[in-house]
């Protein structure tokens, strides 16, 4: 996904996390991310569901049940196809559920669309 982004030249500032738990620990200026300038406030949150430790739906969860983080927009980036998991991230709060593409030029332009969305057309509250 990484990659993608990269390939894809959407120009914003991109922090990767391994783990539902870092996640968390980024957002909430925990761990080895206590210094604000180390971990800014994202615009938008690409999850995915399938990761070790605390898994996307859990991240999710506690993300959306968080006052102060709440109003991060979250998009599932998943490859799981399973409707019970697109109700559940729906339910839980996030702004979009999207399978991931089977190949690199799929999720490149994938990447591109939700760039020119996210960024040139949402407007996003600033906190």
């Amino acid at each position: 996904t990484v990659d993608a982004l990269n390939e894809s030249r959407v120009l914003n500032n991109l922090f990767c996390v391994e783990d539902g738990v870092e996640l968390l620990e980024f957002l909430r200026h925990e761990g080895k991310y206590t210094d604000p300038a180390s971990a800014p406030r994202p615009s938008l949150i690409l999850l995915d569901l399938n990761m070790p430790r605390k898994d996307g739906r859990e991240a999710l969860q506690e993300l959306k049940n968080d006052p102060k983080l709440r109003s991060i927009p979250v998009v599932i980036l998943t490859t799981s196809k399973e409707e019970e998991d697109m109700l559940r991230g729906y339910d839980l709060g996030c702004a979009s559920y999207i399978t991931k593409p089977v190949n690199f030029e799929g999720l490149v332009e994938l990447m591109r669309a939700l760039g020119r969305y996210w960024i040139e057309f949402v407007e996003l509250p600033h906190e």
